[in-house]
């Protein structure tokens, strides 16, 4: 466990340094101002549209012939297996939660999320039970490496598609960078392999199965969409952007887009 735990201090800073180099570098160039976070989402700049268009017509193709139908499939389980596996996977995200909730100055958030990781991870069984729920631990709520950068002030950039994964941005896509460079602990055991009792699958297999989840619980607030839109490409980045914005902010509020009651966050990392 010692081990472990100064092999994750150790990639942590490494990542530490990499999120404080990226800040510097955007607040010097900014002339004093962040005016890129300050833009709204119809403001941010599609750069590459072209290319997006062409990488979101891929992307919906391969939702239409593998994602849907395997989420399909999925929704055939049990209720309870369901939600004990969208638990576990919400408590393994939380060792990239808990070091953003710390490089946002967001301490008691850290703690909290610490003590609901132990408490899931032990008592409800690698997080299959949300314990911590039912003993009054406040709502679990999501941090990464991009939300960490637009606290600092670095705006957003271009707006990207990218082939599986979907929407983003420039700066979204460099935060992901971080998790690789040791800022996401379950990447480190499985496929950087630090502690030799994982591997690759362990790690891809959590983010195919987080991509399932995701996609299952949002069938009908994508079909939907699609079908009360007139520009389906332009609705989800206008909903991908509003939803980054609000979860930088730390702001409850709805999107105005987002009626439907079972459209859950939108995931990048």
């Amino acid at each position: 466990m010692h081990y472990i735990i100064n092999l994750f201090m150790k990639k942590f800073l490494k990542s530490l340094i990499i999120v404080l180099v990226l800040t510097t570098s955007a607040i010097a160039g900014s002339d004093g101002e962040n005016e890129l976070s300050k833009k709204k989402a119809d403001q941010i700049k599609d750069c590459f549209e072209p290319l997006n268009r062409a990488t979101f017509a891929l992307n919906q193709g391969l939702d239409k012939i593998i994602f849907k139908p395997v989420a399909k499939v999925y929704r055939i389980l049990p209720s309870p297996i369901r939600t004990g596996t969208s638990n576990a996977l919400d408590n393994l995200s939380s060792v990239v939660t808990i070091p953003n909730n710390l490089l946002q100055g967001e301490f008691k958030k850290a703690g909290i999320n610490t003590g609901r990781f132990v408490v899931n991870t032990t008592f409800g069984v690698i997080g299959i039970f949300d314990i911590a729920e039912m003993i009054g631990f406040s709502e679990y709520e999501k941090e990464d490496y991009g939300q960490t950068l637009g606290s600092y002030g670095i705006g957003p950039g271009c707006y990207l598609v990218l082939p599986v994964i979907g929407p983003s941005t420039v700066r979204d896509t460099v935060g992901s960078l971080a998790n690789l460079a040791g800022g996401d602990p379950w990447y480190n055991v499985t496929v950087a392999n630090d502690t030799q009792h994982f591997s690759n699958f362990d790690y891809w297999g959590t983010r195919i199965s987080t991509g399932i989840d995701f996609r299952a619980k949002n069938i009908e607030s994508f079909e939907n969409l699609e079908k009360n839109s007139m520009d389906f490409y332009a609705s989800v980045r206008s909903l991908y952007l509003q939803d980054r914005q609000m979860k930088i902010s730390n702001t409850k509020a709805i999107i105005e887009t987002m009626d439907d009651s079972d459209w859950e966050e939108i995931e990048t990392n």
